[in-house]
């Protein structure tokens, strides 16, 4: 490798070394007994589809650089499977220090699989600009920051725990947000921040995953999965027509736009995913198939809109650095749906005529807007420590010439044929 490029040889293979030790440890001295870890379960349908949808959905979505799609890829796939160990592994912290229940088996390897949404999401946000250790040491300070703020949510608000989970795509996004806005910026014209058909299409390839298999996520630990598979895909279904809809008549020539110029989400890649995230906290509550049809029309109108205006005027002045186009596809989507959350409640209890009883619905309302507020907050701060502390010299952190760059990481013997 010439000597341009950092040598990882040092601190990626013994870091995943050291972890990987501490989690066959956690294996051998941490499960409760082989019965209780192999028990039947009614998981495994909806546990493969959400595996489906990370891996491969998230990790072709992702794949909008024109010369970093190992990096997406492979760099995703490697996250995860440590990802969800060290989950598995903060989990059983948090049972010890009795801030959380114990449970092994499918249950917990599915609440592990969700949290680590969050990372993959975070991880679009700072696309190009990490390199793998700093990867590492993201996901597992986020996974940690997660857990923290679900287990405020659910000790002091008392929300459930598939409602704290559901706050994954909040955390996530504006974790991501607060991270890479500690990163230098890349330079205007860098040529490797653009996109190509072929990582155009792949990406696509991948919003198509993620798409089909968003009601699995949104139900596999939801009480009511009918409710909850049947609200998502109608949000989902209305989300991608309205998405082609509006991308048409915000363009300029009347064309779908499809294209992802880096920072700016583009509108059909992105928005279609709209209404899965905003129905996340709502599905297996909502009763009316056409509430969630309408939420999932007004979370495409959110990401497209946002991103056509709101992007140009907030940009430059808060310095956001969005690779991927997280905020706008999963962070203000998720706004909506916390938001709906709390309409949908004061109007369950109007029609239950518990009007009566303001103190009760006061405290009701208080507590769902004090939840999301509490993850935002949470996810702002903690991203801000952590994209701090990713920039310190042991992390080798990667010079802005270096950005969006496979060959810094991998070997390409075909290189000085085209690459």
């Amino acid at each position: 490798m010439p000597s341009r490029y950092l040598s990882f040889r040092c601190s990626v293979p013994w870091l995943i070394l050291l972890l990987q030790t501490l989690f066959l440890l956690r294996s051998f001295f941490g499960f409760p007994g082989a019965g209780d870890v192999y028990s039947p379960s009614s998981l495994y349908p909806e546990l493969q589809d959400v595996n489906h949808m990370v891996v491969f959905g998230f990790g072709f979505f992702l794949m909008v650089l024109r010369r970093y799609g190992f990096s997406s890829t492979g760099f995703n796939f490697l996250l995860i499977v440590l990802g969800v160990q060290c989950s598995v592994l903060v989990e059983d912290c948090f049972v010890f220090l009795r801030a959380q229940q114990n449970e092994v088996g499918m249950k917990s390897l599915a609440k592990a699989l969700v949290s680590m949404t969050a990372v993959v999401i975070s991880t679009g946000a700072v696309l190009g600009k990490a390199n793998p250790v700093q990867l590492i040491v993201m996901t597992l300070v986020e996974l940690i920051f997660f857990y923290v703020s679900r287990c405020i949510n659910r000790m002091y608000l008392q929300v459930p725990e598939h409602l704290s989970l559901m706050h994954v795509h909040l955390f996530g996004a504006y974790f991501g947000l607060a991270v890479t806005s500690r990163f230098p910026a890349a330079p205007p014209g860098l040529d490797k921040s653009r996109s190509t058909p072929r990582s155009e299409l792949f990406s696509l390839l991948g919003t198509v995953f993620v798409w089909v298999f968003w009601p699995s996520f949104n139900s596999i630990l939801a009480d009511s999965k009918r409710e909850a598979v049947l609200n998502t895909y109608l949000a989902l279904a209305v989300s991608a027509v309205a998405a082609f809809m509006l991308s048409a008549l915000t363009s300029k020539d009347g064309k779908f736009r499809m294209p992802l110029p880096v920072f700016l989400q583009a509108h059909v890649h992105g928005a279609v995913l709209a209404g899965g995230v905003a129905v996340g906290c709502t599905a297996h509550s909502i009763q009316h198939p056409w509430i969630a049809m309408i939420l999932g029309l007004l979370a495409t109108a959110v990401t497209v809109l946002g991103s056509h205006c709101l992007q140009r005027c907030f940009n430059r002045a808060l310095k956001l650095q969005d690779t991927s186009g997280v905020h706008f596809t999963f962070g203000l989507p998720a706004v909506l749906g916390a938001v709906a959350a709390v309409v949908l409640c004061v109007v369950e209890k109007g029609i239950a005529k518990q009007w009566n009883d303001l103190s009760s619905l006061g405290y009701l309302v208080f507590v769902a807007v004090g939840a999301f507020c509490q993850t935002i907050c949470t996810a702002l701060i903690t991203g801000l420590i952590t994209g701090l502390i990713l920039n310190i010299k042991l992390l080798k952190a990667v010079h802005v010439s270096k950005y969006f760059d496979d060959q810094f990481y991998w070997e390409f013997p075909h290189l000085s044929v085209g690459f």
